[in-house]
């Protein structure tokens, strides 16, 4: 689809550029209009002074944000975890073990069988607002699954990453060590031309901090940014270890000390941000029944949190970023607009992206309007499916 796109007649116009419209984190622009041309962000105005283009959508007084960008999701995967989920509600314990099912579905699936997920829940994610989406690997653990794995994730996403060390496959099960060595060398080179990150399950059950600290050095010499699951399970020294080795993100953070938030606030940035972001997941703490991460205490630390689904499936199959939305404000102190914030410009952030989450002239045209007139509808009408149409790069994608 070619040529010039309007979008006008925006009631609420959500820019997350600072100092825009009303202020505060948000930049809210109200009676706003917003023109597209070669999938990016050409300007941004009041409707009446809007210039003429090619192709119109009439937002009819509808609230329009950036593009959710999903920061954490594993979905490369094959069968699905439903009988695990009904012991959980039945009081069976969250533990991870059930990660080693999914790998025995997935080295046995084909290629067109995994692409065939993926694309799916791409789709419903898309269809959900999210325009951009992180892939992991970590449901193969052999140096050729690992690599399939991100190999069809990148078919999906540029923001593909390396969870070879999700938890160690039963056939290393009394070798640990020796699975750490084939992740660090002969797997990591496989997985590595078709991934941007790399990322360590740091819990009891998976890999110990000195497994973690030596993958993630492997993976950073041969130019890999860091990620890191951490502090799912109970307290750990996951979150210092990402800060310590300049982590872009760590994730889950469901259990800190005062030491882990102070450590996060160390990596304060110029901007007002950290450099290492808390990537919370309540979608996990609603499927397993766990205590949910506290985001007022990160947020009042001054420190960057992002908002993902861990779309995965075990222990958290949504891939809707609206639904983690109302649970991070009604369920982790959040406000509904540090939660969208955290949706978009901090999921961005967790990607070290400063060209996404944002709608400002130059950025890529990735949008969503509502069937509501205000982003504080995400939160006040829970699992409502309230997104009209989304645009990713300026072009019109499937309608919910």
């Amino acid at each position: 689809m070619t040529g010039s796109l309007l979008v006008d007649n925006i009631g609420e116009l959500v820019t997350n550029v600072a100092g825009e419209g009303e202020g505060g984190p948000l930049g809210i622009r109200h009676h706003a209009a917003v023109l597209v041309e070669a999938g990016r962000v050409a300007w941004i105005g009041p409707t009446r002074y809007a210039p003429a283009a090619d192709r119109r959508i009439d937002a009819e007084g509808a609230a329009v944000l950036p593009g959710f960008v999903d920061s954490h999701a594993h979905l490369v995967f094959a069968g699905d975890r439903a009988a695990e989920f009904a012991a959980r509600m039945s009081g069976q314990p969250y533990t991870g073990g059930g990660i080693r099912t999914t790998v025995g579905a997935t080295r046995a699936a084909s290629d067109d069988e995994l692409r065939a997920t993926v694309r799916r829940l791409r789709v419903e994610a898309m269809r959900q607002g999210t325009t951009t989406i992180e892939i992991k690997s970590g449901y193969g653990l052999t140096v050729a699954d690992e690599a399939r794995s991100l190999r069809i994730a990148t078919e999906f996403t540029d923001e593909t990453t390396f969870l070879g060390a999700h938890v160690v496959p039963a056939e290393y099960a009394d070798r640990p060590d020796d699975y750490v060595g084939m992740v660090c060398g002969p797997m990591l080179a496989a997985a590595a031309p078709y991934a941007r990150w790399i990322d360590v399950f740091c819990e009891r059950g998976a890999f110990d901090v000195d497994h973690a600290r030596a993958i993630l050095a492997c993976g950073q010499a041969v130019g890999l940014g860091v990620r890191l699951h951490a502090n799912q399970l109970g307290p750990g020294p996951g979150v210092q270890l990402g800060v310590e080795l300049g982590a872009a993100s760590v994730d889950h953070c469901t259990h800190l000390t005062d030491a882990d938030i102070e450590a996060l606030a160390s990596t304060a940035t110029e901007d007002g941000g950290t450099a290492t972001v808390a990537t919370l997941l309540p979608g996990a703490e609603f499927s397993t029944r766990s205590p949910y991460p506290d985001a007022r205490r990160l947020l009042d630390a001054g420190v960057t949190v992002a908002l993902a689904t861990d779309c995965n499936p075990g222990s958290s199959y949504t891939s809707s970023m609206p639904f983690c939305i109302a649970l991070a404000v009604c369920e982790m102190r959040m406000t509904p607009a540090e939660a969208v914030w955290a949706a978009t410009a901090g999921g961005a952030a967790a990607l070290r992206r400063d060209d996404l989450g944002r709608l400002r002239p130059g950025a890529p045209a990735d949008l969503m309007i509502l069937d509501a007139p205000s982003h504080l509808h995400l939160a006040y009408r829970p699992g409502v499916p309230l997104i009209r149409q989304v645009l990713h790069n300026g072009v019109p994608q499937c309608r919910p």
